[in-house]
């Protein structure tokens, strides 16, 4: 086997006049974070690695799930149940001899974020939660990190490349497009459902917008958010006017809390387990009592057991659902998170009532 160089590996990148011999050193020595190894992460790390960026550093707390498969395509199904980052590094260092892979698989929060960027020149927001994002948004700004942003909803997908100095200052950041985080149920890519499709091309824009930066070719998505829809195969660029200052966002970042419910341990007495679940249906005094509601975003998912109601999550108000004493509830959804938020709000509302979370959701029933 012939061995491989840098010289060679490279040659059909180099071979472009605008990127060259030059360039590609430029992109050896760019070392890079990217937040969240889901389906955004894998592809943009994997096209990154390949490209031959110097250093990639892989932040994700969460274990390969089957139903993470149909898109996060770098995951075979001997990997399930592993962690995503461990997984992922590994094989970056078989297809990429001369990039230095790291990991970390601890969730981010605000104690940990300014540590886990400060590794990286850019940083990559690939995650699936929206606390995590404003968090990584607004340590970026306050350290003054370039940041490649990606999220999806959805068919649909979106770009931008935040924070970048210019002459006049830094560019617009995520909260120059969306100020606040929203405080309503809002759910996850996991409970509404996308297109595996979308998430690769969103994931190749992110990995596209860390090579245009470190080369200085063409144009970056600054000031901009690119809304890709894939069903009409559309793309919408929406303006952004800076107004989020440094100082702006020191004061947010002093008083949120940036709390995102997929990173809490859960509370075992709100939770009951499939076997224990399906040992109560199969018993006719406890079926009785027992009432199921699911606050899966698309109500005509099909369940393996009848449901008194079908809330999607992204209506649930918890003002609006009446219990009472006469019953058991169980919460159900996809996996486990929103069902158990939902359960956390109802027991406010009615502490003396039976109200569990069905454990790690119907995906695993």
């Amino acid at each position: 086997m012939k061995k491989i160089t840098p010289k060679n590996l490279f040659v059909r990148q180099t071979t472009l006049s605008e990127i060259g011999e030059h360039g590609q050193q430029k992109l050896l020595h760019t070392n890079i974070v990217v937040v969240g190894c889901g389906g955004l992460g894998t592809i943009a790390a994997t096209y990154l690695a390949g490209s031959g960026i110097g250093a990639i550093h892989l932040v994700d707390f969460d274990i390969v799930s089957i139903s993470n498969l149909h898109r996060q395509i770098f995951y075979k199904i001997e990997d399930v149940g592993k962690p995503k980052a461990e997984v992922l590094a590994s094989y970056l260092t078989k297809i990429a001899p001369f990039t230095r892979v790291s990991y970390s698989n601890k969730p981010v929060s605000k104690s940990t974020i300014f540590q886990l960027i400060k590794r990286g020149d850019i940083v990559l927001d690939c995650t699936d939660s929206l606390p995590i994002k404003y968090l990584i948004n607004d340590a970026c700004v306050l350290k003054n990190k370039p940041l490649v942003y990606g999220s999806l909803y959805k068919f649909d997908g979106y770009a931008a490349t935040f924070n970048i100095k210019t002459e006049n200052g830094f560019t617009a950041n995520l909260r120059d497009a969306f100020p606040k985080i929203s405080k309503e149920a809002i759910p996850s890519c996991s409970e509404i459902g996308t297109l595996n499709t979308v998430v690769g091309i969103i994931g190749l824009f992110q990995a596209n917008e860390v090579l245009k930066l470190v080369t200085s070719v063409g144009k970056l998505l600054l000031n901009e958010l690119l809304i890709y829809n894939s069903l009409e195969s559309t793309q919408y660029k929406m303006k952004l006017k800076q107004n989020f200052s440094k100082e702006k966002i020191q004061q947010i970042f002093e008083n949120e809390d940036y709390f995102d419910p997929r990173c809490e341990i859960q509370d075992s007495s709100l939770l009951i387990s499939t076997s224990e679940l399906k040992e109560k249906l199969s018993l006719v005094k406890d079926s009785k009592r027992l009432k199921i509601i699911s606050v899966i975003e698309d109500v005509n998912t099909k369940l393996p057991f009848k449901t008194d109601q079908k809330i999607p999550f992204s209506k649930f108000n918890v003002n609006t659902i009446e219990l009472t004493k006469n019953n058991d509830y169980v919460v159900v959804c996809n996996r486990g998170i929103t069902s158990y938020t939902a359960v956390q709000q109802l027991k406010e509302k009615y502490p003396n009532i039976t109200i569990v979370s069905l454990k790690e959701g119907i995906i695993n029933y």
